[in-house]
């Protein structure tokens, strides 16, 4: 983890919001958060959410309060007339894995995620007009 607090500040409340987040409280203590953005699908003409990272304190698990973020991310997306939400999960993690399942999720079995970072983002940016 390489991010401060500032990154964070920045990018959900700073002049250029790149992310949003929703947040639980349990007893008026945070629990939970979920934080997303916007995407664009050209399959589908139409925006979409992805879900960058969901979050339950480990304590609170069990209890609803990652379902309660999702349904609420997905009525966001319903509002906002998106055509879908999406997320990655490391393979690793089956019970989040069963966790999505069950609300109806789908694995893209023939998607691959992509990224470049560091060095070679630099490298292939450097002549970019």
């Amino acid at each position: 983890m390489v991010a401060s607090q500032d990154d964070f500040r920045q990018a959900l409340f700073g002049a250029e919001r790149n992310a949003q987040a929703l947040m639980a409280f349990a007893d008026d203590s945070p629990v939970g958060f979920a934080l997303y953005f916007y995407n664009f699908s050209t399959f589908l003409g139409k925006r979409g959410i992805y879900l960058e990272d969901i979050y339950v304190e480990p304590e609170h698990r069990g209890r609803g309060i990652g379902s309660a973020l999702l349904k609420r991310l997905a009525g966001i997306a319903k509002q906002q007339n998106c055509g879908r939400m999406e997320w990655s999960v490391l393979t690793w993690n089956q019970p989040s894995i069963d966790f999505y399942h069950r609300l109806g999720a789908v694995t893209l079995d023939d998607w691959r995620i992509f990224r470049l970072q560091g060095a070679p983002l630099e490298q292939l940016g450097k002549d970019a007009r």
